[in-house]
């Protein structure tokens, strides 16, 4: 096996276990820890050379997931999504590479929906009693309560990474 093939397999375990922990932890607390999303840019800085991405595929990639910082940083400034969903977004557009950002986007959208959608509708149902003393099951079912937007961040990225550089290596 081939120290490319090795990185590749490390990325996309890597990856698949980041990303699904911070959409897991952003339902359960409303929070994306920093850590999580540096060690997804750590992740990428250091295997993605080893797998085989040349430096133009880095270079746009990069580009992207400023453009995307840019963009989901105006949506945290007008209060429209949280500021772990404004760092997560744009590092799993880098790590998915230019040539699938905009699927990423349009699939970050459409899963944002239906969880929204699903939110609204749980949050006029009534509560069993069990579920009172489940804090973040109760806290998900207030209506004052945000959307745990990066749960359909890390669905769009696990969706849309097979298509990826990093499948195609492996």
């Amino acid at each position: 096996m081939t120290i490319s093939a090795i990185a590749a397999q490390a990325a996309s375990a890597g990856f698949i276990a980041a990303v699904s922990w911070a959409g897991a932890m952003d339902l359960v607390t409303m929070k994306i820890r920093n850590s999580l999303v540096l060690i997804l840019l750590g992740l990428f800085a250091l295997l993605a050379p080893l797998a085989g991405w040349s430096i133009t595929e880095i270079g746009l990639s990069a580009a992207v997931a400023s453009a995307m910082l840019v963009g989901t940083f105006t949506l945290f400034a007008f209060g429209w999504i949280g500021g772990g969903d404004a760092k997560l977004a744009p590092v799993v557009a880098l790590w998915l590479g230019a040539d699938n950002a905009s699927l990423y986007l349009i699939y970050s959208a459409i899963f944002g929906g239906v969880l929204t959608l699903a939110l609204l509708q749980f949050r006029v149902m009534l509560l069993p009693a069990f579920c009172l003393n489940i804090s973040w099951v109760a806290r998900l079912h207030d209506r004052k309560t945000g959307v745990p937007y990066g749960v359909a961040i890390a669905s769009a990225a696990l969706f849309v990474y097979p298509s990826s550089h990093w499948a195609n290596l492996i």
